[in-house]
C-alpha cells in the first residue's frame, strides 16, 4: 500500500507538531517549533481538502508564536 505524498507530508507535519508540543517546557525554542508545526499542519489541512482542520491549525500556529512573544520578552 503506497501513501501518496500529501498524506507523508501530513504525517511529517503532525508528528514534528506534536514532538515539538511534547518538548516546549524545554525551551522557548520549541514553542516557536511548534508554531511552525502548526503551520505545516495547517498547510496539510488545506492542500487535503479538510479546510475546517487547516483553519483550526492556523489559528493554533497564531497561539503558539503569542506564547512565544511572550515568553522570549519573559
Amino acid at each position: 500500500m503506497a501513501v501518496d505524498p500529501v498524506t507523508a507530508f501530513g504525517i511529517a507535519a503532525l508528528t514534528f507538531m506534536m514532538v515539538m508540543y511534547a518538548l516546549e517546557p524545554r525551551d522557548v525554542r520549541f514553542v516557536l517549533a511548534f508554531a511552525l508545526g502548526c503551520g505545516l499542519s495547517s498547510a496539510y489541512g488545506f492542500l487535503s481538502g479538510a479546510w475546517p482542520f487547516g483553519v483550526v491549525e492556523a489559528v493554533w500556529a497564531i497561539v503558539a508564536l503569542r506564547r512565544y512573544g511572550a515568553r522570549a520578552r519573559a
